[in-house]
């Protein structure tokens, strides 16, 4: 195992805001707008990752985001359900689909407490026979704050600690939210949220939409969750449990696989495709399209999840991004922290223990 490039350190003293600011961007990562480069007005890539780091701290060869993570390895078994939808071979009727995911907290202090915030992340790669891939990242909030990439790089400014506290400034927060009045939804749901003592126990939500595309041509438009079926919530956990998550996983595992359903929820003429801050409604069809199971975990040092960018934008033939324009800016952000982290690499000779830029 290499060695990290510094000691760990004790998490920066956010304020419970600052950190959620972060984990927001659990599903997010980043957002910029893919042509801002042109405008130097205009939001990029390099500057939200740069307000990410400001925010998150400087720990150079992890991710400016979802820093502390655990790698998981499993597969996805079709039950053929959502295969008149989409032509993707994987929703094939008993496909089975080899993955790589990824369950993390946010914010990009990789020493950071699990019971900080209630928000967890998992990610997945799935990789066909034929070599084409979906890589989705998803969280356990069914909502997502803010709409557009600009509104999520002013939740961050607004979030930012003052170097002189360390926390964010209280009036600036409540400008931000009382300005933006799409993060209602969300606020509900985190108000009264504990972090639970178990990444097994969450079900996590893709928030955006994009469209299954079926053999004959039609497009669907489709929003897609897994449901954790693994018993019991454990306990919530305390503020300042440090470790738990992890270990609490991989003693799990022990026992045997874990399972999540994979849903799609299919919308209907006039429901928002671009806007993930707004739910469908409860009785829009379901499609149960199988179950993703989860055999073993990895250290995040050296497991295949370490390099892995999960762009949300790879997608196999059959799924196809809708028009929300935090897609495209998250793919671009995405690659931008994942060039951060392995021109640090290679500046220190070496890999550190870090996960792949998000």
């Amino acid at each position: 195992m290499n060695e990290p490039l510094a000691p760990p350190r004790p998490p920066v003293p956010l304020a419970r805001w600052a950190l959620i600011a972060l984990a927001v961007g659990g599903l997010a990562g980043a957002f910029a707008y893919v042509a801002g480069y042109l405008d130097p007005q205009r939001l990029t890539p390099k500057r939200l990752v740069d307000q990410l780091q400001t925010n998150g701290g400087l720990h150079p060869g992890y991710r400016r985001n979802h820093a502390k993570g655990v790698c998981v390895i499993g597969r996805f078994d079709s039950n053929g359900a959502a295969a008149p939808y989409s032509r993707a071979a994987l929703f094939a009727a008993g496909a089975s689909t080899p993955l790589v995911g990824r369950f993390a907290l946010p914010g990009g202090n990789p020493y950071a407490p699990d019971g900080g915030v209630p928000i967890r992340s998992l990610a997945l790669r799935l990789t066909q026979a034929d070599g084409q891939q979906w890589r989705t990242g998803m969280n356990n909030m069914p909502v997502f704050p803010v709409a557009t990439p600009q509104a999520f790089f002013e939740q961050l400014r607004a979030t930012a600690p003052d170097p002189a506290t360390g926390k964010p400034d209280p009036a600036k927060q409540k400008a931000f939210f009382e300005a933006h009045p799409e993060t209602s939804a969300f606020r509900a749901w985190i108000k009264d949220q504990k972090p639970s003592a178990s990444y097994a126990t969450d079900s996590y939500y893709g928030l955006n939409a994009f469209y299954f595309v079926g053999a004959d041509g039609a497009r669907h438009a489709v929003r897609w969750r897994v449901e954790a079926d693994n018993g019991a919530a454990a306990a919530p956990l305390g503020a300042q449990d440090v470790n738990t998550l992890a270990a609490e996983l991989e003693h799990r595992l022990a026992q045997g696989p874990l399972r999540w359903r994979l849903w799609a929820t299919l919308a209907a003429a006039g429901d928002p495709v671009d806007d993930a801050t707004k739910v469908w409604p409860a009785q829009r069809p379901q499609i149960d399209a199988g179950t993703l199971i989860l055999e073993r975990a990895q250290d995040q040092d050296s497991g295949e999840c370490r390099d892995i960018n999960y762009d949300p934008m790879v997608l196999p033939d059959g799924i196809v991004a809708s028009a929300d324009p935090l897609l495209p800016a998250r793919s671009a952000a995405y690659a931008e922290s994942y060039r951060r982290r392995t021109a640090e690499e290679a500046h220190a000779g070496g890999r550190p223990p870090q996960e792949a830029a998000r």
